[in-house]
C-alpha cells in the first residue's frame, strides 16, 4: 500500500508515541522527513535523531527520532504540545515572505519548504524567502 503523505504519517507518529510515553519512534526515512527532525533537533523539541540501514534491504533507511520530556518520571509531559499538518496533497498552502504564519504569537514554529531549503518560518523571513507551509509545532 502506497502511502499519499509521508509527512502527516511522520508528525502522528510522533503525536501517537508521546502519547503513550515512549522514549523513541521509527519511521520510513525519507530527505525531507530527515529536514524535519533536523529543525525539531536544533529547536529543542527531540532530543535527537539517526538515520539507520536496513542491513536486509540496503536502499531501505529507517529514521528513529529520540522524544524529548519534561519533569520527573510521574508528572513527565512531553516537550512538544501539539503538531499540526498545515498543507496537504489534496491542498497546498504557499505563503509569501510576509504572509509567513506566526506559531502561538512565536512560541511555536512553522516548517516551511522553500527554494533555499527546509527551515523554520522565521529564518525564512530573515532571509526574505516564503515557500510551502508544511507543518506548526508548538
Amino acid at each position: 500500500m502506497t502511502m499519499t503523505d509521508p509527512i502527516a504519517d511522520m508528525l502522528t507518529r510522533i503525536r501517537n508515541a508521546q502519547m503513550a510515553g515512549h522514549t523513541q519512534v521509527e519511521m520510513p526515512s525519507s530527505k525531507m522527513k530527515v529536514a524535519i527532525a533536523r529543525i525539531l533537533k536544533e529547536e529543542g523539541y527531540i532530543d535527537g535523531y539517526q538515520v539507520l540501514q536496513d542491513k536486509n534491504r540496503p536502499s531501505h533507511k529507517t529514521l528513529r527520532v529520540r522524544l524529548k520530556y519534561v519533569g520527573e518520571r510521574r508528572q513527565r509531559r512531553p516537550v512538544i504540545e501539539g503538531l499540526e499538518r498545515v498543507s496537504k496533497p489534496g491542498r497546498r498552502v504557499y505563503a509569501g515572505k510576509a504572509e509567513l504564519p506566526w506559531v502561538r504569537s512565536g512560541l511555536g514554529i512553522a516548517i516551511v519548504s522553500t527554494p533555499k531549503g527546509v527551515m523554520t518560518s522565521e529564518r525564512a523571513r530573515k532571509l526574505g524567502v516564503g515557500g510551502e507551509v508544511l507543518c506548526k509545532i508548538w
